[in-house]
Formats: C-alpha cells, structure tokens, sequence
C-alpha cells in the first residue's frame, strides 16, 4: 500500500481528525514561509525579519515594524488553495474536529473552515493598545506609517509577535481537541517553532501523519510521513477522493 493510499484508508475510517498546519499550507497560495530557500528569512532587510517581527522592537521602532509588516506579512491577494478546500470537505463530512494554525492569514476561514484555533494570531485583527476598540486589515493598510485609532493610542495586529506568549485559551482548546483526536495531520510546518510544535506531543492515538515537503525534526515520531506539499497531497487523497 502506498503512503497516499494509507492516508486515505485512515481518513475513512477516521472520525475525529485534527489538523495542525503551518506556513507551508500558505505558500501554494502565494504566501511566502520564513524559512525556506526564498522564504522572508533569507532576503535581505536593514534588520534581521525575526527581530523586526519581535515585541521590543515593535514598541522601540513602530514605524519601522509597520513598513515591514505591511510589505511582507500582509497578501490580501491570496486565495485559498486545495489543502484549505479539502479541510473544509473533511469539516463538512464530519470527520474534521479542528484547524490548529500557526497562519495568520486568515485563509482557512475564507475557504469555509468553521472551527479553526489561530495559535498567531491574525491579521485581520486589530486592537487599539490604549482603549481596547477593535479594527479589521483596513485600517492598517490605509494607514501613512503607525494606524492611531480615535482615542489617539496605537493600534497593534493581534498577532503574536516574538516575544510574546501564545493566547493560553487557544493553546488549551488545541490540546483538548488533539489529546481527544483518533487521527492527528501535521502538514505545512518544519516543527521548530515552540511551544506550537510541542502540541505533537499531546496526540495520544496511532495515526500520526507529517506531510511537508523537507523533513522535519518529528519524522522518526509519526506513523506516516509523506515528503510532499500538503495541497497535492490532500488534492489526490480527499478533494478527489
């Protein structure tokens, strides 16, 4: 039996899957990663991505933080592609519980994903950090450098910037869906990022899948892995199952 052909068996006789998915999920819809060859990680700023995208930096230098983040953490161009659709499908038929996503993009609500747990955040929140008033992605994208809301305090995107801690209401809601999942699916993330790729650790079931184009440091740990994108691969074994 074939890697494709296991999972479709699995899925079928599956009836509380969980996935947990990261940027590789995104970037067949355009979105770039960070860490992979043409990722944001690997071209060239005045500071390092990772410290532009970090809570202090943020607060000792918003204008810059803001330039960064509008020109590359923000693709309102991007649509949804057959990984998110195939979710959807599996939601929809009743087998998929959750969507655990480290994406910000929003793109798993778009496609339809009724029940997805942002572990970052998203950009199409935003809050003001001195009144509380919440905005949606208008407000920074139209805004000449620092969005200021009405009361004349900062609006912040509601992303989890390095830093700062993961939102322990959704952390806890993820483990409770993976701990009770009889099929856990990886996909699209290297499972570096902690405490997110420590979630893993909670599946309790034996039908571990890892779907991502590199390997990943939890390889040895799954039941099934399958080195390819996460798109093509749910493309063939549920949206035309």
């Amino acid at each position: 039996m074939t890697e494709l052909e296991t999972l479709k068996k699995w899925i079928e006789e599956s009836s509380n899957i969980v996935f947990f998915g990261g940027a590789g999920v995104s970037t067949e819809s355009g979105i770039p990663d960070f860490r992979s060859q043409d990722g944001l990680y690997n071209q060239e700023y005045d500071y390092p991505p990772e410290a532009i995208i970090s809570h202090s930096f943020y607060i000792r230098n918003p204008k810059e933080f803001y330039r960064f983040y509008k020109n590359k953490m923000i693709f309102t161009e991007a649509q949804p592609n057959g990984a998110h659709l195939a979710l959807v499908k599996l939601e929809e038929a009743g087998k998929l519980k959750a969507v655990i996503t480290q994406n910000i993009d929003g793109l798993h609500q778009l496609a339809g994903s009724k029940e997805v747990l942002e572990l970052h955040g998203s950009i199409h929140r935003n809050y003001c950090t001195r009144c509380g008033k919440f905005y949606g992605l208008d407000v920074i994208k139209e805004a000449a450098d620092v969005p200021v809301c009405s009361c004349g305090g900062i609006i912040k995107p509601d992303v989890v910037l390095y830093e700062e801690g993961l939102d322990q209401e959704v952390l806890q809601k993820a483990v409770r869906y993976i701990r009770q999942a009889d099929m856990l699916i990886v996909g699209g993330t290297s499972l570096t990022v902690y405490p997110a790729a420590g979630l893993i650790d909670d599946y309790q079931g034996e039908k571990l899948v890892l779907i991502n184009k590199s390997a990943t440091a939890r390889d040895a740990n799954a039941d099934l892995v399958i080195a390819s994108p996460i798109g093509q691969v749910f493309q063939e074994c549920i949206l035309e199952a």
